[in-house]
Parts: C-alpha cells; sequence; structure tokens
C-alpha cells in the first residue's frame, strides 16, 4: 500500500510544472472573477451597459490586434475564408453576445449570483453536447445538473429578498449569456485545432469588439463617451485584469496541468467574488447564498474531477 502511495504522489505531485500550472490557475480564476465587482463599481456613475462595455473592447482591442499579426507571422498558413465566418460568428455569439447580455444582467442582480450562474456553462455544455451530438449524459453529469441548479435555486432566493422581481430578468440575461458562451465553447472545440488557440481568440475577439464599436456607433451618441474619469479606469481595468491577462493565465494553465485541474481550479472564481462583492461592494452575504455556492462550486468540480 505504501509503495502505490509514494508512486500516485510521484505520478501526481512531482511534476515541476504543477506548483506554476496551479498559480496560473488560480490567477486566471481570480481575473475573470473580478470583472463583475469592475463593472459593479462603473454602474455606480450611471453609465449604461453598452458604453460600459465598449470601453472594456476599446482598451483590449489594441492586444489582440498585436496578438494576431503574431500569429500569422508564426502560422504556416492562412486562416481561409470559410474558417475566418466560423471565427467570427463565434465571436459574436461568444463573446460578444454574451458580455453584451452579462453586462446588462449585472444591472439587475448581485455580483455573487451573476458568477455562480456563469459558473454553470459546463452543464450547459453536457446538455448542448446530448441534444445536437447525440452524446450520453453520464451519471456524474446528472449529479451536476441536479447539485448546480439546486445551488442556482438558493443564490435566487437570497438574491430575491434583496432586489426583488428585478432578480427573476436579471437572472434570465446571465443565463442568457451563459448559454451563448456555451455555444461558443462548443463551436471553438472544433475551430480551435484548425487555426491554433491564440490565433482563434485574438480574430474572435477582434470581430466582438467591431460589433461593439458598431452598436454603439447606431445606438449612442458620442457625448456619451464623456464619462467620469473612473469610468474610464474601470474599463482599463477589465480589459488588462479580466480579459487579457487571464486568457493568456487560463491558456498557459491548460498547457501545464490540462483541463480538468484547470477547471476545478476555476471553483475560486465563484467564492472570490461573493467574497469580494461583500468586501468591496457591501453586498449582504446570507447563509443562503453560501449554501447555492456550495452546491453549485460541488457540481462543476464534480465534473472537472471526472475530466481529469
Amino acid at each position: 500500500m505504501n509503495a502505490r502511495i509514494r508512486s500516485y504522489i510521484n505520478n501526481n505531485y512531482s511534476d515541476p510544472s504543477l506548483i506554476p500550472g496551479l498559480l496560473l490557475a488560480v490567477g486566471a480564476a481570480l481575473g475573470f472573477s473580478i470583472k463583475a465587482i469592475f463593472v459593479k463599481l462603473a454602474y455606480n456613475y450611471d453609465v449604461d451597459a453598452i458604453t460600459l462595455l465598449l470601453f472594456r473592447m476599446a482598451f483590449a482591442l489594441p492586444f489582440f490586434v498585436v496578438i494576431a499579426i503574431r500569429e500569422e507571422h508564426l502560422a504556416t498558413e492562412p486562416v481561409g475564408l470559410r474558417n475566418l465566418l466560423m471565427i467570427a460568428l463565434l465571436g459574436l455569439i461568444g463573446y460578444y453576445l454574451s458580455s453584451l447580455l452579462d453586462f446588462t444582467g449585472l444591472q439587475y442582480i448581485t455580483a455573487g449570483l451573476e458568477r455562480l450562474i456563469l459558473f454553470i456553462y459546463p452543464t450547459i455544455v453536457v446538455i448542448i453536447s446530448t441534444l445536437c451530438f447525440g452524446k450520453r449524459i453520464t451519471r456524474e453529469a446528472v449529479i451536476a445538473l441536479l447539485l448546480s441548479y439546486t445551488g442556482i435555486a438558493f443564490a435566487m432566493y437570497h438574491d430575491l429578498q434583496l432586489s426583488g422581481e428585478s432578480t427573476v430578468p436579471g437572472s434570465l440575461l446571465i443565463f442568457a449569456a451563459t448559454v451563448s458562451y456555451s455555444l461558443f465553447l462548443v463551436g471553438s472545440g472544433e475551430m480551435i485545432p484548425r487555426v491554433g488557440a491564440r490565433r482563434f481568440t485574438a480574430y474572435a475577439m477582434i470581430v466582438s469588439c467591431l460589433a461593439v464599436f458598431l452598436q454603439f456607433a447606431l445606438l449612442r451618441d458620442v457625448s456619451d463617451l464623456r464619462q467620469p474619469l473612473p469610468v474610464y479606469g474601470y474599463g482599463l481595468a477589465m480589459a488588462l485584469f479580466s480579459t487579457v491577462i487571464p486568457a493568456f493565465l487560463l491558456a498557459s494553465a491548460i498547457q501545464r496541468i490540462g483541463a480538468g485541474t484547470t477547471s476545478v481550479i476555476g471553483a475560486l472564481g465563484p467564492v472570490a467574488t461573493i467574497a469580494m462583492a461583500a468586501l468591496v461592494l457591501n453586498e449582504p452575504l446570507s447563509w443562503m447564498q453560501v449554501v447555492g455556492a456550495l452546491f453549485v462550486i460541488t457540481g462543476i468540480m464534480a465534473l472537472g474531477v471526472k475530466k481529469s
């Protein structure tokens, strides 16, 4: 038995890339989780969702343009028109539409509930894969679904006591954002092997940025760009710390420790959001929200451990 234990430890914890990979995964989880805090803080200045999303994308766009140019220089063959059109469609679904729905939903619900709903995307991917590709739902997936949606019900009850009827439309908007992002993930699984992860992400983000610019031009006036200085700061913070940097940290973490382990570490995200929402935004923390978070995290970790 001792020999078997030593063998397990050597096989799983002696890899020198393990600790850096875990740290990268933690950094990515924290980066993505703080986005809702920045959004909520910016809303204190009466900026609307479309304008705030514009600032986020405008500050992030230069980074992804540089990445796209670099990846094109390194690529052995061009993207191709067909692949480019598919990337554009996925970018509109996954980064543009999902972000717009998310930013709009955050006007109505707490940051903690938003992060919990977004965190259930693996269960939606399972449902989409079952409905569209006929994949069998495993026992672990069924347990994850039951735990996750029970947890969301607890967390929504917490928000209903705080925000009243606005909780329902806000939660539906965030859920729609989660479905949109899940569709993007299902489609990206086919596209990334063709064009590469960094090139795919760069092009998809560029398309989503352009879509946001177009929407702002059609629905808003140039005068709406004049906002209090903190709004620009929160837009820049979201672009750097909740978009560009965590995207690279996540990719590096997956490369070192695998997608399954990285997804398990991602369970820190909702916990971090709930904690920061209580400390920074003074959002009330109840036992219902804690129980809901535990249900959701347990369900998603069950899927992540199974993948590992």
